[in-house]
């Protein structure tokens, strides 16, 4: 645990010293304002599957069965079909921004209904919608699940999920996606991570590389920056050039403890105000023994057995650190080691030391 803590030390005190912070690139903290990624959705039908497919009480799956058998030109009744090679999905693509019509993407096909595995089968052509409810694209090909499943005896074997699989590619886009509009004169940059000081420092970066007046923050997460005249016919070569702007970004303060692994990131402005430490275990064993007890001789008493148990209390010497004022990461995380606390101690005392008011900084315990 000290080693880790300390490799933690070194590494982001090897980032950027104390007192001074990284310079950045605007596309690696901000986003132009309507290029985005979309989400869409279908229903289909995976066919051609080994017998693991819904059983037969799933009734949607035979409804969409015959639908689809009576588009085809056959008039097929629900209760007449009896299937266990087909199962009912749904299918999930991202439209990426700027796409055109012809492009392809990648799908994820899920099962909803009780396959047990959609290993082997294929996908019937099936619409992706918006949440609109336009189709952009259309989805079909044979399934690559990355895992199996068998089963026997009451006994089994599974790798991954057997009920998920993708289709690279597996997708046409039938229309192209949404594009924001560039020539409105302006563009806005949308932060990450919304913070009034990281706003303000990267309008004062793109007004010292295009101009005085070309950029201002109207909040904290939103930065309109003016496109000059001389690119008004070439926005993406301004773009290009904006997303390189250098700038600094800003932080809150924050500890991250994850207690399951015992990983401890605190970020540089991490501060403590003057405060005592002190830790130690309380170790209690408890140790069970059987006694028996035998009657005096001649006397009408019966032998028994009865149960004890020896208790035993151990304290450790607890340490009392001082932390001065001000102290920085560095000095935190050395009392911290020379305490020697494990992932579950570190939980209690960041907690207390944010109770104390002697920590001044956010925890977050994921």
């Amino acid at each position: 645990m000290r080693r880790v803590l300390a490799a933690i030390v070194v590494g982001l005190m090897g980032l950027a010293p104390a007192g001074s912070g990284a310079a950045v690139r605007v596309k690696d903290i901000a986003k132009v304002d309507g290029v985005r990624r979309n989400q869409l959705i279908g229903y289909g039908l995976v066919v051609g599957l080994n017998g693991t497919g819904d059983k037969t009480g799933v009734a949607f799956t035979t409804q969409s069965t015959a639908n689809l058998l009576e588009r085809l030109g056959l008039s097929v009744s629900p209760d007449d079909i009896k299937l266990k090679n087909v199962a009912a999905v749904i299918v999930t693509a991202d439209l990426p921004p700027f796409a055109r019509a012809g492009q392809r993407l990648d799908v994820t096909v899920s099962s909803v209904g009780d396959a047990k595995s959609l290993q082997g089968g294929t996908l019937l052509l099936t619409p992706l919608r918006a949440p609109n409810g336009d189709v952009y694209a259309v989805a079909q090909g044979p399934l690559s699940i990355g895992g199996f499943g068998a089963s026997a005896a009451g006994g089994g074997v599974q790798q991954n999920h057997p009920t998920v699989g993708r289709i690279p590619s597996g997708a046409v886009l039938e229309r192209d996606a949404p594009l924001p509009d560039l020539n409105r004169g302006y563009v806005d940059l949308v932060l990450r991570q919304p913070d009034f000081t990281t706003a303000a420092r990267l309008a004062g970066a793109v007004n010292e590389a295009f101009g005085a007046g070309s950029a201002r923050a109207l909040d904290a997460g939103r930065i309109r920056v003016a496109v000059p005249d001389s690119q008004a016919d070439d926005p993406v070569g301004f773009l290009a050039r904006l997303e390189a702007v250098a700038v600094e970004p800003d932080a809150v303060a924050r500890v991250v403890v994850d207690e399951r692994t015992g990983t401890v990131v605190m970020g540089q402005d991490v501060r403590i105000r003057p405060v005592a430490l002190s830790h130690g275990n309380l170790t209690v064993q408890i140790t069970p023994y059987l006694e028996v007890s035998q009657p005096e001789a001649l006397s009408a008493g019966q032998t028994v057995a009865r149960t004890g148990a020896e208790v035993t209390v151990t304290e450790e010497e607890a340490r009392v650190m001082l932390l001065e004022p001000g102290e920085t990461l560095a000095g935190l995380v050395q009392a911290l080691n020379a305490l020697g606390v494990s992932p579950r101690d570190l939980v209690a005392i960041f907690q207390a030391l944010k109770a104390a008011g002697a920590l001044e900084a956010e925890l977050e315990i994921l």
